[in-house]
This record gives structure tokens, sequence and C-alpha cells, in this order.
């Protein structure tokens, strides 16, 4: 499915950014338009969750960001030496200093050694050629986290959703159609009635500028 792009971006320039859009915004909005179209992908919810998705994530900047907080915050949260260390060992948070090392980055934040990790093992394409744990502000990116992006919401190859295990077709497929429950593949219910709400706003933009090839 291909969006024709003034239409989709006068749609949501009204019903979700207010009336103005800025430069930034649009960059990041095609950042991830783009991927979708080279990834010949057609069902619009799934376009339209991962879009909601970073407009709540990011606060409408639709840029990647860097989780909010210092290092003494990170420290106490993520830090084998820190406050929680239980959960400092689930996200391979094992040496000191990585819990400040390994913040939350991109626009659904990218947390803990494992995950990095991770993603640089998924993301072995040429146009990357990164390692994540090495240099943990690539994920900053925007290419990048586009790319994370997808891989965590929607894994074609095994079926499963990177971040949590879900993924967009388990919630949006010929027999479901739940963006509420959606909600589950980034953070459990926490203000899924209100993404849903975007979502659905963006699927009508979508579905308004939809061109098919």
């Amino acid at each position: 499915m291909k969006i024709e792009r003034s239409k989709f971006f006068a749609a949501v320039r009204v019903s979700l950014f207010g009336g103005t859009l800025y430069q930034g915004q649009v960059d990041g909005i095609d950042a991830i338009l783009d991927e979708w179209e080279a990834r010949r992908l057609r069902d619009a919810r799934h376009l339209a969750y991962m879009l909601a998705t970073v407009y709540h994530e990011v606060a409408r900047s639709m840029q990647p960001i860097r989780e909010w907080g210092d290092a003494r915050y990170f420290f106490r949260l993520y830090d084998i030496e820190g406050e929680r260390p239980g959960t400092a060992r689930h996200l391979g948070n094992l040496k000191p200093g990585d819990g400040a090392r390994f913040c939350g980055r991109g626009f659904v934040q990218l947390t803990g050694r494992r995950n990095y990790q991770r993603m640089t093992d998924l993301l072995t394409l040429p146009r990357f050629g990164l390692d994540l744990v090495a240099t943990p502000d690539a994920a900053l990116q925007l290419d990048v986290a586009t790319a994370i992006l997808f891989e965590g919401m929607l894994d074609a190859e095994s079926g499963f959703g990177d971040f949590t295990g879900l993924a967009l077709d388990d919630f949006f497929s010929a027999t479901r159609d739940d963006p509420v429950g959606a909600r589950q593949i980034i953070n459990g219910r926490d203000r899924a009635e209100l993404v849903a709400g975007y979502h659905r706003r963006f699927l009508a933009a979508l579905q308004g500028a939809a061109l098919h090839a």
C-alpha cells in the first residue's frame, strides 16, 4: 500500500497536530512511511498503530528521543549496583555503568544491554553495519530508530514482535481488530484507550490517502 503524502499530511495536520506540522515531524513520519512502502506491507491498521505509538511515546515530535532522566536516575533504576538489581539482570545490565549506558532510546524506548545486543544481531543489514552495544546513541538515528520500531512491532520473520513477544498481527487480522489490546506490544495497558484514539485518526488519514498500485 502506497500513500499519497500530500493528502495524508493535510489530514493529520488537522486531526492530530493542531493545524501545524514542523519539519522534524514531517521527516519522522516520512521515514516510517518510506519503510512501510519499502517492505510492501498492506494492512493500514498496522501502520496506523505504529504511527500512533510513536506519536504517543515521543510526545508528538515524531523524532527518536533519549529517555528522560539523569545518570543518577538510570543508576537507581537499571544498574546492577542500583536499587533494582533484579531489573538490571533482566535487562542484561551486569556491568556497573550499564544502567546509564543502556538507558532508553528511540521511537519506542530500547532499554538494557540485552535489548541493544538483540537489535544489533537482528539489524545486520548493509545499510547499518553498526554495533548498538558499542555505540548505543546510534539508536537515536532516524533510520535506525525506524528499523527498530518495525522489528519490534512487526517481525515478519518469526511472527513475534521483538519488544514483548506480541506483534501487530496478534491484534489486527482478518478476524480481529483490537487497537486497545495492541498496547500490550509496548507497555501493557498503559494509556491503551488514548493510543487507540490516535490510531483511529491516523487510520482515517491513511485510508483517505491510500494509493492501491
